[in-house]
């Protein structure tokens, strides 16, 4: 959402048409609505999503290349390689890369059917698994491990497939962060009341995989207070990270390299590590 705002306002001032622009994204769909991304299981039609103009289809001043992520800077050649083996050569390199999906590093938190709440692509491996598991009759059960906004927001996703909903947090009140103790109590009596189990003041211990007799899966979650919950699936909603690994990466090159190849950071990809930020104080430039 951040680059394509960014490509707006610099085709907006760019009236002599002087800039050529290449947006390389990761993802197989422009830009979308990320906020809204829960209105998504309402009608399942990405294209409702979509940000206005994001495949630039009637701007030859902007070449837009899908699945092309980004996996190297070289400040000194300035030029990109991208997953594919593709390199394209740079004058100004902005990084948009926004943020991930923070997976607490539970044993078996890999395994299948657990999933991230943050694309399209999730969202449509989420419904696929959630059917499958109502089809096989095993555990129509679905874990959510995060009781912030996101959490809620996915929980209630599981509950609309049909999934009896369990939302795990760590913390004494559900969106600890946004709410007081009072709203906490609020917030999970209207939880409860939907269907959903909310367990406060716990942490996921292990996922450990159940295979059943007629070859479908689920999982056991084992929680920190003597609980386990089967689970047809589990998505993980503890928050976010910021994509910073390039712009670290990049830090490492050498002084003159940095000198004569700016590199500007937007969004989400600016709240960097410790590493990329002392990186950005003496090399770079940031722009919100």
């Amino acid at each position: 959402m951040v680059g394509h705002r960014l490509v707006e306002a610099l085709r907006a001032r760019d009236a002599e048409g002087r800039w050529r622009i290449t947006v390389l994204a990761e993802e197989a769909d422009a830009a979308y609505d990320r906020v809204g991304l829960t209105g998504y299981t309402e009608h399942w039609d990405r294209g409702l999503l979509a940000l206005p103009g994001s495949d630039y289809a009637d701007d030859h001043h902007v070449r837009l290349l899908l699945r092309s992520r980004v996996v190297e800077i070289d400040r000194a050649t300035k030029s990109v390689l991208t997953a594919n083996g593709q390199r394209y050569r740079y004058d100004v390199l902005v990084l948009a890369t926004g943020s991930y999906p923070f997976v607490p590093p539970v044993p078996g938190h890999d395994l299948p059917l657990c999933h991230v709440y943050r694309t399209l692509d999730d969202l449509d491996a989420i419904r696929a698994d959630a059917q499958r598991t109502l089809q096989a009759g095993h555990s129509a059960t679905g874990v959510v491990i995060g009781g912030g906004l996101l959490g809620l927001e996915a929980a209630n996703a599981l509950r609309q497939f049909g999934l009896r909903t369990h939302i795990i947090e760590m913390m004494p009140r559900l969106m600890a962060q946004q709410v007081d103790e009072a709203g906490g109590a609020l917030l999970a009596r209207m939880i409860t009341d939907l269907g959903i189990a909310v367990h406060l003041e716990v942490k996921t211990e292990s996922i450990e995989p159940i295979t059943h007799c007629d070859g479908s899966m689920s999982l056991r979650v084992r929680l920190s207070d003597g609980q386990s919950i089967e689970a047809g699936v589990l998505i993980f909603a503890a928050g976010i990270r910021p994509r910073d690994e390039l712009a670290a990466a990049a830090g490492s090159r050498s002084p003159s390299a940095a000198a004569c190849s700016p590199i500007y950071l937007a969004g989400q990809a600016i709240l960097t590590s410790t590493q990329s930020a002392r990186w950005l104080r003496s090399k770079a430039v940031a722009t919100a």
